[in-house]
């Protein structure tokens, strides 16, 4: 097997497992209960908030453990615009976002928040000229996310922040999902004042997340109960999945910019080897340094992405069409929408995403079997909902 799905979720180290497995063995304790058993799981609670801290050069304090991304990102956005509604109602965020954050803003904007939502270039980036121009005196936030999670162009994450740094009635903040554990991030020194992360995405386990929420910032709760995480988010912590995302991420940022050199170099064979099928068209930046070294995305027009992804499964190679949370659905991607493709291409993209662990080897025969996909396949026309050839 040959899973390139990793974009989705990732396996877990195999010490992260047996880590989430012994304390949920040993340290059942409730964290909030004043007993030696509750304050040792508290202890490793907090011991995992300095492990991620350092990690992201941020003070333990300036961290909320989650669910996942999902909530971090729902947390962020509406937490801030409901505290800050007072300075304003406008809301600013990208056409490329991942769905928990678009359905965020179409909440909010139900709810009578105004939001821009702004244009990306054919690369799948948004410029901080089109950022300068929507902020009013009415903006109170701007999301952005760091690494697009469809097909993998990197924003200029630290570029707006910057400039926003000197507009301190504005919160930034950013969906760094697929950055976390994969690139260097150090949200202080970049400007970000909000930024969501989730441990499957760096081997960790499923169900547990963070919000980096930096000192002085005040969101409203969307939990009410206990007040755990600084009243941030009420409910027990679920001890076990916080110490194996602590250990995760220091285990995916120990030798990571070895792990990013690896990751490209897998990248650049996958690349010269769809350049040289002229079926197939790549997706994104030109310039590999703008796009994630885990992850390339590309289309094959004419033809359903399904029906490569399934071809590819019986050789026992696992990828994806676009992202897992919208690649159950039927419909050209709105990423690729955006980005200005027709429909017939945002209909035909296909998604690799890969780990340090996958060698050289591994992208020459992923190579090599799709070759010999793309070969064996007649291309199908696609036809709109009414039968008529696009």
């Amino acid at each position: 097997m040959l899973y390139l799905d990793n974009a989705a979720t990732t396996p877990p180290y195999e010490e992260v497992v047996t880590t989430v497995a012994d304390v949920m063995r040993q340290h059942y304790g409730n964290p909030s209960s004043i007993h030696r058993i509750g304050m040792d799981a508290q202890k490793l609670v907090s011991r995992a908030r300095e492990v991620i801290g350092s990690v992201l050069h941020a003070k333990p304090s300036e961290l909320i453990f989650t669910s996942g991304g999902t909530e971090s990102s729902n947390l962020a956005i509406k937490g801030a615009a409901y505290r800050y509604r007072n300075r304003g109602s406008h809301l600013i965020t990208t056409a490329v976002e991942h769905a928990s954050v678009t359905a965020a803003f179409e909440q909010l904007e139900a709810e009578g928040f105004t939001v821009t939502i702004l244009p990306v270039d054919d690369t799948g980036a948004v410029t901080l000229e089109q950022l300068q121009a929507a902020v009013t005196d009415e903006t109170i936030l701007v999301s952005v996310m760091h690494v697009n999670n469809e097909m993998g162009r990197i924003q200029p994450i630290a570029e707006i922040g910057r400039w926003l740094r000197g507009r301190r009635t504005v919160l930034f903040h950013v969906d760094a999902v697929q950055g976390v554990g994969k690139l260097p991030l150090h949200p202080a020194e970049m400007g970000i004042d909000l930024m969501s992360a989730s441990a499957h995405k760096f081997k960790g386990p499923k169900g547990a997340g963070f919000l980096y929420k930096r000192e002085g910032i005040e969101l409203q709760p969307l939990l009410a109960g206990g007040g755990q995480e600084h009243g941030m988010r009420s409910g027990t912590e679920n001890v076990p999945l916080i110490v194996g995302m602590a250990k995760a991420l220091r285990l995916a940022t120990e030798n990571l910019q070895a792990d990013i050199q690896r990751k490209r170099a897998f990248r650049d064979i996958v690349a010269d080897g769809i350049r040289s099928m002229p079926e197939l068209m790549l997706t994104g930046a030109g310039d590999p340094a703008q796009m994630a070294p885990h992850l390339l995305h590309f289309c094959y027009p004419g033809m359903n992405s399904e029906v490569v992804v399934h071809a590819l499964e019986q050789r026992g190679i696992y990828i994806s069409t676009k992202s897992a949370c919208s690649s159950g659905v039927p419909e050209a991607s709105k990423v690729l929408l955006a980005m200005g493709y027709d429909k017939q291409r945002a209909s035909s993209g296909l998604r690799v995403s890969w780990t340090e662990e996958h060698s050289e080897s591994d992208a020459h025969r992923f190579v090599g079997e799709l070759r010999q996909v793309i070969d064996e396949l007649v291309p199908v026309t696609l036809t709109d909902k009414g039968g008529r050839k696009r």
